[in-house]
């Protein structure tokens, strides 16, 4: 099984859609980084030699920015936004869409499971 930067790739799988298992690269990278590394896109993950994983090991540290740097800077980013409060800021403060989505209805993934409003109860009527 293939290790690129700590994630361990499928084996199976061709190694263009393994790539995209590690967070920041997805299918277009992908391709850039097997041509640059001429690499055949076809070949399972199992097949590639300790060579050709180190070749692209060192092209994806060189030109991409993935998993925990990258973790680091969106975190940061949403931080920056949230102190100086302006209104995207805000939304991710309230846990509430954020790029002008409705919520009237359709947000339920970013507001959460739904809260029920339990009404007061009526006294017994006698």
């Amino acid at each position: 099984m293939p290790r690129i930067l700590g994630i361990d790739l499928p084996r199976e799988k061709k190694i263009e859609a393994s790539l995209p298992y590690i967070y920041g690269i997805g299918p277009a990278i992908a391709r850039k980084i097997l041509k640059e590394a001429k690499i055949d896109p076809n070949r399972r993950a199992k097949d590639l030699s300790d060579e050709e994983v180190s070749v692209i090991t060192s092209i994806i540290q060189k030109k991409v920015r993935t998993e925990g740097d990258l973790r680091r800077d969106v975190n940061q980013n949403i931080k920056r936004l949230i102190d100086i409060g302006c209104y995207r800021g805000l939304r991710h403060k309230k846990g509430l869409p954020v790029r002008g989505q409705r919520t009237k209805t359709n947000a339920r993934t970013r507001k959460g499971k739904k809260r029920m409003i339990s009404s007061i109860m009526k006294p017994p009527s006698a």
